[in-house]
C-alpha cells in the first residue's frame, strides 16, 4: 500500500545509522533513513484501508532498506495499522518502532498479572512504554532509572519501587527483567526467571541457564497487528505518549542535533 507520510520521529538506530555505527548490517549507499511512520493513505492496495485514511506503521529499514523519511512510502500492508484518534499526528509518529519493541519483548517475557517485572531505563522511549503496557496488564513493576530527575515519572506511571542505584536493586526478586539499555542487572532476576534485553550493541546477556533463567536479545520486526493493540491502548487512555520536542523536516540536522544532547523527555518528533 502507499502512504503519504505526515510526521516521523527519530530513533537511536536511525542515528547510529547516519553515523556508520552499523556497519555492514546497515542498506548500502545511497538510503533513506527512517523507521517510524504517520501518515495518510494514498492507495491501501488491498489491506481494506482507504484513501485519506490516517495510519501508522514501522518499517525494518536495516534489513528491508525501505526508510519512511521520504514523502511517498510503499509499505506492505501487514505492517500498517490505523493512527490512534486521540492523539496528534506527531504524537502517532512515536509509536510504532519504540511501542512494537516495548510490546513484542513483553510478549517474549511472558509477565502475568501479580508477576513483578523490573524495568531497566524505565524513562526511556521503550521503557516508558513498557512500564506502562505492563502496568495495564496488572503487572507488579519496579523501576531502575539513569537519573534521580527520572524517577518522578517512573512513580506516575506505576512503578511501585523506583531506584537510580543498581546496587539498591533486591537479588533474585523479579520473575522478569527488561534490560532497555544493557544494564545487565542479572542478579536481580529470579532463579527460573526470564531476562530480555534489546541492546544489541551491548552484546549477549551473560548465561544465565545454571539458574534456570532463560534469557534473549530481542530484535523488533514488523507488526501491524501488535500497532492496532497499542492503539487501543492509546484511545483507550492506558498508553499516553511523549514528544519532547518537534521539528519541520528542514530542521532534521537540527533534531539529530537535539537528539545526540540527550536527557529527552519523550521523543523527537519532525512533521512533513
Amino acid at each position: 500500500m502507499l502512504v503519504r507520510v505526515v510526521a516521523s520521529s527519530i530513533n537511536p538506530v536511525d542515528d547510529k545509522t547516519r553515523e556508520g555505527a552499523i556497519g555492514e548490517g546497515a542498506p548500502p549507499l545511497p538510503m533513506t533513513l527512517g523507521w517510524d511512520l504517520a501518515g495518510v493513505v494514498v492507495d491501501g492496495g488491498g489491506s481494506g484501508l482507504r484513501a485519506g485514511e490516517r495510519v501508522i506503521a514501522m518499517s525494518h529499514q536495516l534489513s528491508s532498506g525501505r526508510g519512511t523519511w521520504a514523502d511517498l512510502v510503499a509499505l506492505p500492508a501487514r505492517a500498517v495499522a490505523a493512527a490512534p484518534r486521540s492523539v496528534s499526528m506527531a504524537e502517532a509518529a512515536t509509536l510504532p518502532l519504540a511501542g512494537l519493541t516495548a510490546v513484542q519483548t513483553l510478549n517474549w517475557l511472558a509477565v502475568e498479572a501479580g508477576e513483578r517485572l523490573l524495568i531497566a531505563g524505565a524513562a526511556g522511549a521503550v521503557g516508558g512504554l513498557a512500564l506502562q503496557i505492563a502496568r495495564a496488564r496488572g503487572v507488579k513493576v519496579d523501576a531502575l532509572v539513569s537519573r534521580d530527575a527520572q524517577a518522578a515519572f517512573a512513580r506516575e506511571h506505576g512503578a511501585e519501587v523506583v531506584t537510580a542505584d543498581r546496587d539498591a536493586l533486591q537479588r533474585h526478586a523479579y520473575d522478569a527483567v527488561f534490560d532497555t539499555f544493557g544494564a545487565f542487572v542479572t542478579e536481580a532476576v529470579a532463579d527460573g526467571g526470564r531476562y530480555a534485553s534489546i541492546a544489541t550493541q551491548a552484546g549477549p546477556v551473560p548465561d544465565l541457564s545454571s539458574r534456570g533463567v532463560r534469557s534473549t536479545v530481542h530484535q523488533v520486526r514488523e507488526d501491524g497487528a501488535g500497532l492496532g493493540e497499542l492503539v487501543k491502548l492509546v484511545d483507550g487512555g492506558a498508553l499516553r505518549l511523549r514528544v519532547h520536542a518537534s521539528f519541520g523536516l528542514h530542521e532534521i540536522r537540527d533534531a539529530h542535533v537535539r537528539l545526540r544532547e540527550g536527557k529527552l523527555a519523550g521523543k523527537i518528533a519532525f512533521l512533513f
